[in-house]
């Protein structure tokens, strides 16, 4: 058997194995990126034509200097491949003043000095009228936010990472991962080895690191898209990102892309799932709750969508991510766990993982991230 070998290996070429390999690269590192399928394949976590960023992270305060320095990376990026990818819009947190996304989002943006405005019912109709608001709920608007290329993006960073000299090998299904004296990643008939390796394989690392027993469930996810009546009341330039919860529903949306439609869809609304065997095809009972938020909580979508993706969560029991270096298994870091929100800092979470990888720290504040905290 032939043994490629590498100073590092990604076990993943998604959302964060495709920048964990542009970041390696760039150091000079010969890393070797093995992908099942083809870096912005539409069937994980990293597709659906959009996705969001926000800055005022209601979340956690925490995140805020992650996300600062995400976006310097994504506009390294742009600027290395010539492609846009970020589209900042605004954002708005929609709900009652006492209770997240609002609340949070408030915390952190006094916390971290971030610019901000509280809008009442009266600017939000003058603002933003495409929003019905109830009584009680209001809005908060922060300029940080905008809009994500999601395929672009993987696409962008893979084909950097090989101008850099990163060797990419997709189309392999991984079969087993040896951890030793070094590590040895095997694909069928095929082995590599090398002394690191990152494994950021969404939803397939519980199933690739069992020896871990990190606690996360896959969750089937449908995205939806509606008709804009008058699509410029959709544009980017008139329509942010936003994100509002109502009778414990979280409803999420992004301006217009194509012109013609408009991505609005619910947070955490699925069911567990089995990445192998995802049903991706949506169903009528699918879409009865993202038609009826678009009916009841929008002005100007019809609220018959005009078509759907399935795409999946990998959540943690505490939302908050897995980043780190794997217990017990030497050389390995593993990143996931990305629960629904992880997607904008992809740039920043492949500078962490070639920190980790190279250097065995970084400087990224990711203590809370630590996958030893659920043993």
């Amino acid at each position: 058997m032939r043994v490629e070998s590498a100073d590092v290996l990604v076990l993943g070429v998604g959302t964060m194995g495709s920048m964990a390999c542009w970041r390696l690269a760039r150091r000079g590192v010969a890393v070797v990126g093995l992908e099942q399928f083809e870096p912005g394949h539409d069937r994980g976590s990293g597709h659906g034509e959009s996705r969001m960023l926000r800055t005022a992270y209601w979340e956690g305060s925490g995140y805020v200097p992650l996300i600062r320095s995400a976006i310097e990376l994504w506009r390294q990026l742009e600027e290395e491949t010539g492609t846009e990818l970020l589209t900042m819009t605004g954002g708005l947190m929609i709900g009652p003043p006492e209770q997240d996304p609002v609340a949070g989002a408030l915390r952190a943006a006094r916390e971290h000095g971030l610019p901000h405005e509280l809008l009442g019912p009266e600017a939000m109709a003058r603002r933003h009228p495409q929003h019905r608001l109830q009584e009680g709920e209001i809005g908060l608007w922060e300029p940080g936010a905008g809009v994500l290329r999601p395929e672009t993006a993987i696409r962008a960073a893979a084909a950097q990472a090989e101008e850099l000299g990163a060797r990419l090998r997709c189309q392999l299904r991984v079969t087993s991962v040896e951890v030793g004296d070094g590590v040895v990643v095997r694909a069928g008939d095929l082995a590599f080895a090398a002394p690191r390796l990152v494994v950021a394989a969404g939803a397939w690392l519980g199933r690739l690191l069992p020896e871990l027993k990190l606690p996360l469930r896959v969750e089937r996810q449908v995205m939806t898209w509606f008709r804009a009546q008058q699509p410029d009341d959709f544009s980017p330039q008139r329509f942010p990102v936003f994100i509002h919860r109502r009778d414990g529903v979280d409803a999420y949306g992004l301006p217009t892309l194509d012109g013609v439609s408009v991505k609005v869809a619910i947070h955490h609304q699925g069911r567990s799932a089995d990445p192998d065997q995802l049903d991706r095809e949506a169903s009528e009972a699918d879409l009865v709750l993202p038609s009826r938020v678009v009916s009841d909580w929008l002005r100007g979508l019809d609220p018959r969508p005009v078509r759907a993706s399935v795409c999946m969560y990998t959540n943690t029991p505490d939302e908050d991510f897995v980043v780190g270096a794997a217990p017990g298994l030497p050389g390995v870091v593993v990143l996931g766990g990305f629960s629904g929100h992880g997607f904008k800092f992809a740039p920043v979470i492949g500078e962490v993982a070639a920190d980790l990888a190279l250097e065995g720290r970084t400087r990224h504040p990711i203590a809370g991230f630590s996958p030893s905290r659920f043993a």
